[in-house]
């Protein structure tokens, strides 16, 4: 009998621990703003580094987005058109900027066609909404 309680505690007890291990990779408790995601850099992030032009911020804070993927680089899209180079991001002011969205490069090749094997970064400015 008492081995079977004991099981029991140790099943419960190994039950419990999953369930925190669960929630605590789950996000729950991040820092991050409203809206803001792993692929997504939302406007409360940026308020933040005013100082910083838009490559800056990506470095800052999502790095891995220009990480060269099989020797492609990511395609870059401001307000729906295409730049000639993800330098171009330097160009841009944090503080002219609503988000920025990276997208795989089979989500961006589905939505802008080839060409896209880096992925694409989606810069949306705060004057086109």
């Amino acid at each position: 009998m008492r081995s079977h309680k004991t099981r029991i505690t140790m099943v419960f007890a190994l039950a419990l621990a999953f369930g925190v291990m669960g929630c605590a990779s789950s996000g729950a408790g991040s820092s991050r703003p409203a809206g803001s995601s792993s692929t997504r850099i939302v406007r409360a992030e940026l308020a933040e580094l005013t100082e910083l032009d838009a490559m800056q911020a990506v470095n800052r804070l999502r790095p891995r987005w220009l990480q060269s993927r099989g020797g492609d680089a990511v395609q870059l899209y401001v307000d729906g058109t295409r730049r000639t180079s993800s330098s171009d991001l330097q160009s841009l002011r944090t503080s002219d900027i609503e988000q920025m969205q990276f997208m795989s490069a089979s989500d961006a090749t589905t939505r802008f066609g080839t060409g896209h094997a880096g992925g694409a970064i989606m810069v949306t400015s705060r004057r086109s909404r």
